[in-house]
């Protein structure tokens, strides 16, 4: 589809439907989780939320509008790479190409693991370089962030973390709408878990290879400039080799899981926190103004 959507030659318009349809598909993922799990969230559910506190409306709106921006900065690279097939830079094709049903499988795996390598030394270059701190450092603003903030990039950063999705096709023959579904839907998903907040039973916050929304939520939390901390995406290993995991002492560790064992999570305590009230989201004043409306005084005495 997308393949012969760009043979008709006209970039605005390919870069205009995948930008499109890429904001259907991360409304449609992160906004479900955040229905479910945030706006009214259960004394079960909050067992189990790696931060116990909730995000105000200002910063959902905040992740949500910078969301936006890496959406449609996202789509660059994969209209570019649909374009430049007819000048001979790019290999990507439609349909099966010739190549089979297997070196669709094959590609899905290249593209994946290839992808998640590629995504831990550019995240660790932005824990370790002041420049590329300076770009990435806005998405650190959210440090109990909800599924909204999974691209809640500025503009360099996510052009660079969408790359792979213009120079994969220059190196390799692939189907094209087989990588825009692997990082829209499988990579965008196991972000909006990894960003979601909230810890499953399986894989548990322990695992030893899989990195868990756990580790991304210590990520947001406590990692910064020079201290990189689980930069890695779906895999332990790149983060196992470069000694940058959280560990703690089952007495100290502040997973859910752990804090529920020592007894932390009680009703008393969900009681006792804030549970924000987050229909402003629904508001349309609330995206252009912000809260502003919502503190302007209720009447104002006539001057003089």
């Amino acid at each position: 589809m997308l393949f012969e959507l760009a043979q008709r030659g006209h970039f605005l318009l390919t870069w205009l439907v995948l930008t499109v349809l890429a904001f259907g598909m991360t409304l449609a993922m992160s906004g479900t989780l955040f229905l479910l799990y945030y706006w009214r969230p259960t004394f079960e559910a909050w067992q189990r939320k790696s931060n116990p506190v909730f995000p105000k409306p200002l910063m959902v709106r905040r992740e949500v509008l910078q969301m936006l921006k890496g959406i449609y900065t996202a789509t660059l690279c994969p209209a570019l790479a649909l374009h430049l097939v007819d000048a001979g830079w790019s290999k990507a094709y439609g349909g099966l190409g010739g190549y089979g049903v297997g070196y669709l499988v094959f590609t899905f795996f290249v593209a994946w693991i290839g992808s998640d390598l590629y995504e831990f030394f550019y995240h660790r270059l932005g824990h370790t370089r002041a420049f590329w701190w300076k770009q990435h450092k806005s998405h650190h603003v959210f440090f109990n962030p909800s599924p909204f903030s999974v691209i809640a990039d500025d503009h360099v950063d996510q052009l660079l973390r969408s790359a792979p999705l213009l120079f994969i096709p220059m190196l390799m023959p692939i189907n094209m709408d087989l990588l825009f579904l692997t990082y829209g839907a499988f990579f965008y998903g196991y972000g909006v878990y990894l960003h979601w907040g909230f810890e499953l039973r399986w894989p548990g916050s322990h695992h030893p290879w899989i990195n868990t929304s756990f580790q991304h939520y210590v990520h947001h939390a406590k990692s910064t400039l020079n201290k990189p901390m689980h930069t890695g995406f779906f895999f332990k290993l790149w983060d196992q080799l470069a000694k940058s995991e959280y560990r703690a002492d089952p007495s100290e560790c502040v997973c859910a899981g752990c804090c529920t064992a020592r007894g932390e999570r009680t009703r008393e305590a969900f009681l006792a926190i804030e549970k924000p009230d987050y229909t402003p989201l629904l508001s349309p004043s609330f995206w252009v103004f912000g809260d502003k409306r919502l503190r302007a005084p209720a009447s104002a005495s006539p001057p003089g």
